[in-house]
């Protein structure tokens, strides 16, 4: 049954050994084929100042790894972004699998939005369909730059992203007491000729138990992520120290503010084994402004 605000559902995000065990759904079984690949990576805590990630960043505002690829990359074309041509210069380390959580709303635990008429969408702040309930928050866009690692690193243009996070106050659209029958901070992009999607939506906010997050999943096609087809890659980005602590100063984020200290990276049960580093992204903005993040996303 849906959970007091505030309080993570008992079994939220206990990690993908977890999922394995109780899932058992296509889903699972996708996660079960890409979970062999993920790097077992060395700890790294976060750092840096306001709109930093304590990662390597481009000019850009993308986040990557410093590890060097382990196949030539591919040269970015004469139309590439600055954050294309340094994400395929960085490209190597495959995203990290990671669970998809108790509230994914894609089938594989209860209710799927991915088959429902208007999920394709930029603007994931409101709901769609029976209510056009709003989402109120901090804006924030987030870009993914999608490589196959098994092809040079290139671009993954034409793959698809499904991504979700709960609001302000932590609680997840279609599951929480109230909000079921709400879709808001949910949605599907199809990746652009270099790889690249992007949403615009509101900054999540902390809950009990975890590291302010967003989730998202990758197909190889729309096609594939509007059926809930198998997926190629189940993570989750992990927001900035700096950039929380800016936004859960401001008003609305009041239960934000008492949660977020109770958590750190190395002690998220998801990004705790190796700090989130490959999955920390780049946060460039202000409250003020809005905020813009960023993420390379090899599958």
């Amino acid at each position: 049954m849906p959970q007091p605000p505030h309080e993570p559902h008992p079994n939220h995000d206990r990690g993908l050994e977890f999922d394995l065990s109780t899932l058992v759904s296509r889903r699972s079984l996708g996660m079960i084929l890409g979970a062999g690949t993920a790097a077992a990576l060395a700890a790294c805590s976060p750092g840096g100042t306001s709109g930093t990630s304590g990662s390597p960043t481009s000019a850009a505002g993308t986040s990557s790894a410093t590890v060097p690829s382990a196949t030539a990359p591919a040269t970015a074309s004469a139309s590439a972004t600055p954050t294309l041509t340094r994400a395929i210069a960085e490209c190597g380390v495959e995203i990290p699998q990671e669970t998809a959580g108790p509230y994914p709303g894609d089938g594989s635990n209860g209710p799927n939005v991915l088959e429902a008429s208007g999920v394709v969408r930029q603007d994931i702040t409101s709901s769609f369909g029976t209510s056009t309930s709003t989402a109120e928050g901090v804006p924030l866009t987030v870009t993914l730059t999608l490589l196959d690692n098994a092809n040079g690193c290139t671009p993954l243009a034409g793959a698809a992203v499904y991504a979700w996070h709960c609001d302000r106050e932590g609680k997840y659209s279609m599951y929480d007491s109230g909000l079921q029958n709400e879709n808001y901070l949910r949605g599907v992009q199809e990746a652009d000729a270099n790889g690249q999607v992007t949403f615009k939506t509101i900054y999540p906010g902390a809950y009990n138990g975890r590291w302010p997050h967003i989730h998202f999943e990758v197909f190889e096609s729309m096609n594939n992520a509007t059926a809930a087809g198998q997926v190629l890659a189940v993570s989750q980005i992990a927001l900035t120290e700096a950039a929380c602590k800016e936004v859960y100063a401001s008003a609305g984020y009041e239960s934000s503010a008492q949660n977020f200290p109770r958590t750190t990276l190395k002690s998220d049960n998801v990004f705790g084994n190796d700090g989130g580093i490959y999955q920390l992204a780049t946060i460039t903005g202000s409250v003020a402004a809005g905020y813009a993040a960023g993420l390379n996303v090899t599958v």
